[in-house]
């Protein structure tokens, strides 16, 4: 077909995989309602730029895997289970869920027939045992329009504060940080802000490979002269661009921050100026940090006391510097203490508030920040009211038009502890796959298969769908308008490009038309009347439209949306909370520790060409053609002492579960420790993982459990 033959148009959007937030345009075949091609354009975020999945990985919404009707689980496909996976894993490998094997279980339905089971299920849950009995997963990857509507269903529909999403398992205990130290759960300055820093400390994140595009940027800064100082347990690919790289044992974090700070103070570096004037508490931690010199932890943490205390000098005697983080500080159960440390740094040496500085924890999904920011946690209503502030909830009443629940709800962890307690008996699922995300998946899949009632509205048939009753097709994001908030606090419109395939509907009128049918009208002309509901209930987004927002979109806070692009930089003369508030920190042992029986540490993580569980990525022609098969990465070493050939199978056990996965050798992974990416269902990381979680921001400790690695030799493959 020449490009003559087709009759095309240009969509302008944002991309929608990870928090960078990159401005596109999709080429469209209007007759076949398919994308063409993905072409970068100038957005604040991405200056034209776009990465592997940006660019090619939009294949997904057309692939012959899409859920086009609405289906309601057969009378003879009870009790529930699983049902393309039995106690060895996945019934077939390769790949992501192959509806062959689930769909009959389930028979097509009309709209009015699924959504009236939907409504009698739900309700009745709600009726009869109350609306704590009820729970709801929203998801990052839909706009804030669909992340405000969902939250305000469980609120005021459901009467339950139990609502949730994957902030939970990427950057909980980073916002609980943020909120505690400074009363804001949002970045200080824009990632591109690294331009006019002359040090940037990069830890516990890999943005080549995570936030590909913002990387460049980085990358940009160091040829500049920016300073890198990039800190992590397995070296990342930006590590070739830093002045220093400082490889730390897993779980050490505190301990080496702890020291840096011991230098910085005890070297005369911090900033007592702005210590005196914008914060409160530094003598407890100086007092802290005291026990904690660099000679001290030097074997703890696994970096010699000289590089420990260069690495603070460097930090301290920068007239700015700039912090970015991910979840190796975030997904620990000492995650909070990790990023208490990386704020209280920041803090005395006086780096918020001005260009070049501040606190940066890269957002993981495309809208993680806006649906942080509309609600969708279980303690907080819209731009983090607390649900316990009367003040907040009688404000929230008024326009909602019910009586609100006071109590904070249950976080993702919590909600699947209660469905196997059985106080959670009913759940609604909204473009999330907690089966293959989740912690201890076998703890999960025992949870939902307690569940009464589970309502699954996807694009596709997802491991947890296998448990629904009443599984409804949703729309992808490039088949629907929409808001998404972006890791620098970018708002801008994603703009439909594509018609929903067969019956799917929207997925904003889909919740809508479920609140109609538990007794809770919620009806709206349009997208962008949502939008404006949720901006008038906030102080950060107050003014903004989808008219306002255009085709750039702007930043949050923005006092002026019609003359300015909003404000890349915050907090440059007080904090929400007046004063920042240090936090001391002290090494905690992990939970989970190694022995002779399970000696090596589990480090999960993405890989560059997908995303999350696979849903999407897996079903796009070149990023599977890429990267089609999971591994567990080990050192050299390691795998001479265990037997362990390159590209040989291997199986990896731990103390919940075992995965048989090829092994690939190379020294970036620091001995006695593996990688596994999270994407891969048939070598699924979370069969592994530990469900302890951080005490404060509830977020599970993905990043340090024990195992064991064995080779498997051919004949036992199978």
């Amino acid at each position: 077909m020449t490009a003559i033959d087709v009759k095309a148009r240009v969509v302008d959007s944002v991309c929608p995989y990870c928090g960078v937030g990159c401005a596109l345009s999709w080429v469209v075949d209007t007759e076949r309602n398919r994308i063409l091609e993905a072409r970068g354009r100038d957005g604040a975020a991405n200056e034209g730029r776009l990465c592997v999945k940006g660019r090619y990985g939009f294949d997904y919404t057309t692939h012959a895997h899409r859920l086009t009707k609405p289906l309601i689980r057969r009378e003879d496909a009870y009790p529930k289970g699983a049902l393309s996976w039995d106690d060895n894993g996945p019934r077939r490998p390769g790949g992501p869920v192959d509806p062959e094997t689930v769909l009959p279980h389930f028979r097509e339905a009309t709209w009015e027939e699924a959504l009236e089971r939907v409504g009698q299920g739900l309700r009745g849950i709600r009726d009869a045992h109350g609306g704590d009995a009820l729970a709801g997963f929203g998801s990052a990857k839909g706009s804030n329009e669909e992340a405000y509507l969902f939250q305000k269903l469980v609120r005021a529909g459901f009467g339950t504060n139990n609502v949730d999403h994957c902030t939970r398992l990427c950057h909980a205990s980073s916002v609980a940080a943020l909120l505690e130290g400074i009363g804001s759960g949002g970045v200080t300055n824009i990632v591109r802000d690294i331009e006019r820093a002359d040090v940037a400390l990069i830890t516990g994140c890999n943005p080549t490979e995570n936030h590909p595009v913002a990387a460049t940027f980085m990358k940009d800064a160091a040829a500049n002269g920016t300073e890198l100082l990039v800190v992590n347990t397995r070296r990342p690919r930006i590590a070739d661009y830093a002045a220093m790289y400082l490889e730390i044992r897993p779980g050490t974090d505190v301990a080496f921050y702890n020291a840096m700070m011991h230098v910085i103070i005890n070297e005369g570096l911090t900033d007592d100026a702005f210590i005196a004037a914008r914060t409160e508490n530094f003598e407890a931690i100086r007092e802290n940090v005291q026990e904690y010199s660099p000679e001290s932890v030097a074997e703890l943490v696994g970096v010699d006391a000289e590089r420990i205390t260069e690495a603070a000098r460097r930090f301290g005697r920068a007239n700015a510097a700039m912090l970015f983080w991910g979840m190796g500080i975030s997904q620990h159960t000492h995650g909070t203490d990790n990023a208490r440390c990386l704020i209280a740094l920041a803090m005395i040496t006086g780096n918020t508030g001005r260009p070049g500085t501040g606190l940066h924890p890269l957002r993981g999904q495309n809208n993680v920040q806006g649906a942080s920011d509309a609600g969708l946690i279980p303690m907080m209503y819209p731009d983090y009211q607390k649900v316990s502030d009367s003040g907040a909830r009688a404000r929230f009443e008024a326009l909602w038009g019910r009586s609100l629940s006071p109590e904070p709800g249950r976080t993702v962890t919590e909600i699947t502890d209660g469905a196997l307690d059985g106080t959670i008996r009913g759940m609604y699922v909204l473009g999330e796959n907690p089966f293959v995300s989740d912690p201890d998946v076998e703890k999960v899949r025992k949870a939902l298969g307690t569940l009464e009632f589970l309502v699954v509205q996807d694009i596709f048939l997802t491991e947890t769908a296998e448990f629904a009753d009443v599984i409804l097709p949703g729309s992808a994001f490039a088949e629907k308008t929409g808001t998404v908030t972006n890791t620098d606090r970018r708002v801008q419109v994603g703009r439909q490009a594509l018609q929903p395939p067969g019956e799917s509907r929207q997925d904003w009128q889909i919740i809508c038309d479920i609140a109609e049918r538990i007794g809770y009208p919620m009806r709206y002309p349009d997208v962008s009347a949502v939008f404006d509901e949720f901006a008038a209930a906030t102080g950060s987004y107050a003014g903004l439209s989808h008219e306002v927002l255009g085709d750039r979109g702007r930043w949050y806070p923005c006092p002026d949306p019609e003359h300015s692009e909003g404000e890349p930089i915050v907090f440059e003369e007080t904090f929400p909370r007046g004063r920042a508030l240090l936090v001391p920190a002290r090494q905690s042992p992990p939970v989970e520790a190694t022995d002779a029986a399970y000696p090596l540490v589990l480090n999960t993580g993405r890989v560059l060409e997908h995303w999350h569980t696979g849903t999407m990525t897996r079903r796009s022609a070149a990023l599977h053609g890429i990267s089609p098969e999971g591994f567990v990465e080990i050192h050299p070493d390691d795998a001479a002492a265990y037997g362990v050939a390159d590209g040989g199978w291997v199986e990896v056990t731990s103390r919940r579960g075992h995965i048989r996965i090829r092994a690939r050798l190379r020294d970036r992974v620091a001995r006695g420790s593996v990688f596994i990416p999270m994407h891969f269902r048939e070598a699924c990381a979370n069969v592994l993982t530990h469900p302890a979680v951080d005490p404060v921001g509830k977020i599970p400790a993905f990043k340090y459990c024990a195992v064991r690695l064995e080779p498997v030799v051919a004949e036992d493959r199978a």
